[in-house]
């Protein structure tokens, strides 16, 4: 059975899609950019900025799931320019136990509404 995830607390779509899937005991968030929920655009202060505004959006849509990061178990991340990879290493890292996920990295030429990164994650109870 599928269970639609939605909370005001992250960005609303920008497409024909959910903020979260819920089957079974896995969760998969759609691709996060880095948008504030309250204004509906993309954060000022570059790629550092925008990767914890995604990481904090992909948080509120676990919590509305009733998960947490221990539950992520693959994340992919979007950049845009490789050379931002050690930032958003670092970012990303910040909000992971001891036991981080599995994850890939791709660069693209390009992302929704000009963003510099996008993740989505999947995660299990």
């Amino acid at each position: 059975m599928r269970e639609v995830i939605k909370t005001n607390k992250a960005p609303q779509p920008i497409g024909p899609y959910s903020q979260a899937m819920k089957v079974g005991g896995f969760l998969f968030v759609s691709g996060q950019i880095g948008i504030n929920p309250q204004t509906g655009e993309l954060v000022p202060g570059g790629i550092e900025a925008q990767t914890k505004q995604v990481m904090e959006n992909i948080k509120q849509i676990l919590s509305a799931a009733g998960m947490e990061f221990d539950h992520v178990v693959k994340t992919t991340v979007f950049i845009t320019n490789i050379d931002d990879f050690a930032t958003v290493n670092r970012t990303c890292g910040q909000y992971f136990s001891e036991l981080p996920p599995a994850r890939s990295c791709v660069a693209v030429a390009i992302l929704p509404k000009g963003a510099l990164v996008e993740v989505e994650i999947i995660a299990c109870r």
